[in-house]
């Protein structure tokens, strides 16, 4: 391991001396600048981390209290694309993960007081940092995940956007006079804020998934205790600084990271302890399932985004320039690591050949393998082995049972963690990939007959996140989005989310919805009061 230090002697960040080999300059990088080892003089005047990401930003220990606080262990948090180590991160046992809850509580009562004018100002100051710091803030996403630093620029802007549209929605929290019968009575309902939150976020959108989380939370009047993925705890960092440099009071917003090894303990901690009122994770089924069954010993409020399966079904009516285009946006955003991904590609039989082809063409054509900070990659690594071995697994068994190859198939030659983008034909609803979230970049093609067997086909799974599907025929449109089993739908469009719209599954996809008007219910108790001798 490099030799690492301390820019100052609390809370300050540990890293190595000098930037991976891999994120050295190299003619035709835009995303990192040449920089030499620094010394600790340049160090104070303005710190960089490595590769270029900003110091400041980049911090290691937890923040619980409004203060930075090590753990008596580190672990390590890794590039994907190099395995090189970005810098050593506090990890946080069940133990701070309880003080981190009981520092929320008491904060809790002083927060869920604040006029919701204020609360909106404040997430207003914090969303108005966060575009200031986006370039900065994108790097950090592109360094800890892979993901291209295109698409880490656009997860920042989507990420502040939440900040911004909660500031606004803090202001709209109505309740209700409802008419009695009884003249001498008057009926009030009033929406108050939950409590603790504890917030249990995954690594393949490490910014947007806190916000749009937090922001809802914080707006509504509770405070937060996010634990952050292992693999990409310092984008929950960085937002943690921002939030400090807000305004926002210490112990509303609070980070305990903690290494893979001590997932299970932290988030069973956020689980149980009392003191908490509401539970919000993404993440996958299994560990969903497990959650909740913490959560109902004590009957706590649960929210839940899980796995998914999205069918993506082209019908013989559908413009398939259209469709093959769509299909490119859905499939291969972040290399496939996405919940809302295309899964299967279902496609009609008078138009599969035509859609196979060009679909072949548009990947070999617009799709790049490499490092995500250089010019021109649209695919990044896959966060890790396991994930890569996943692909592998998907692909052969799949070829196996008889399907064809089209493009890819294999390990990128780039590094370890590479897969190129693969297409399949002649798949069956037999193999892995059709029954379980691949979660990487390849993409199956079943051909089906008739609309009832696509339907059919699509809603045979136990999870209904996302579904998309391509025609021209209005009659069909609405047939199709209604028997769907998923709780969000694209019709002749391959990118659904934003922050006005809610975003959550039906089935074992999850409970609730994020975004949107409807997110900040999610941290609200309906309270009805009875006024009487009037």
């Amino acid at each position: 391991m490099a030799t690492c230090f301390r820019l100052r002697s609390f809370g300050a960040p540990r890293f190595p001396l000098a930037p991976p080999r891999h994120l050295r300059p190299r003619p035709g990088c835009s995303g990192l600048t040449a920089r030499a080892a620094p010394g600790r003089a340049q160090l104070r005047s303005y710190a960089r981390g490595p590769a270029g990401l900003s110091a400041e930003l980049l911090r290691t220990d937890s923040f619980v209290g409004g203060r930075w606080l090590p753990a008596a262990a580190t672990f390590p948090v890794t590039d994907p694309a190099s395995g090189a180590t970005l810098g050593m991160v506090a990890d946080c046992g069940a133990a701070e993960a309880h003080a981190a809850v009981r520092t929320a509580y008491e904060a809790f009562h002083s927060w869920r007081g604040v006029s919701a004018k204020e609360r909106s100002s404040l997430l207003r100051k914090w969303y108005d940092l966060m575009m200031q710091n986006k370039d900065d803030l994108a790097k950090i996403i592109t360094a800890e995940s892979g993901k291209p630093l295109a698409e880490a620029q656009g997860e920042m802007v989507y990420s502040a956007l939440f900040l911004e549209w909660f500031s606004e929605e803090a202001r709209r929290v109505y309740g209700d006079i409802i008419p009695t019968s009884s003249k001498d009575r008057r009926a009030l309902v009033l929406k108050q804020p939950l409590g603790v939150a504890s917030i249990i976020t995954p690594w393949n959108f490490p910014s947007a998934m806190i916000t749009r989380k937090v922001g809802a939370a914080l707006a509504a009047g509770c405070t937060v205790v996010v634990k952050p993925a292992e693999d990409t705890p310092f984008s929950a960092l960085a937002l943690a600084q921002l939030a400090n440099q807000a305004g926002i009071p210490p112990g509303v917003y609070n980070v305990v990271p903690c290494s893979r090894a001590k997932a299970k303990e932290v988030g069973e901690a956020l689980c149980t302890d009392p003191l908490v009122s509401k539970i919000s994770f993404t993440g996958s089924t299994a560990t969903g399932k497990i959650l909740l069954h913490h959560a109902a010993n004590s009957v706590k409020r649960v929210s839940m985004e899980l796995g998914g399966l999205a069918p993506f079904i082209v019908f013989d009516s559908a413009n398939v320039d259209q469709a093959v285009k769509g299909a490119m946006a859905s499939k291969f955003r972040n290399a496939g690591q996405t919940c809302v991904c295309a899964n299967r590609f279902l496609v009609q039989r008078g138009i599969h050949d035509s859609f196979v082809k060009k679909f072949a063409e548009a990947m070999k054509t617009n799709l790049r393998v490499g490092n995500g900070f250089e010019e021109g990659t649209t695919q990044g690594p896959l966060i890790n082995e396991k994930a890569v071995e996943k692909v592998e697994k998907h692909v052969s068994d799949a070829v196996s049972k008889g399907a064809t190859i089209v493009t890819g198939g294999k390990r990128h030659q780039y590094g370890r963690n590479f897969f190129e983008p693969t297409l399949l034909s002649n798949v069956t609803k037999d193999m892995l990939c059709s029954r379980e979230e691949t979660f990487g970049p390849l993409a199956p093609v079943i051909k089906f007959d008739t609309e009832e067997e696509a339907i059919a086909i699509a809603n045979a799974t136990d999870v209904g996140l996302a579904g998309y599907f391509y025609s021209q025929d209005p009659a069909q449109i609405w047939r199709v989005a209604e028997k769907l089993e998923v709780g969000m739908v694209g019709v002749n469009e391959g990118m659904i989310s934003s922050v006005e719209c809610p975003f959550g599954g039906v089935k074992q996809s999850g409970l609730g919805r994020e975004g949107s008007k409807y997110g900040i219910d999610e941290y609200l108790e309906v309270k009805y009061v009875c006024y009487g001798s009037v």
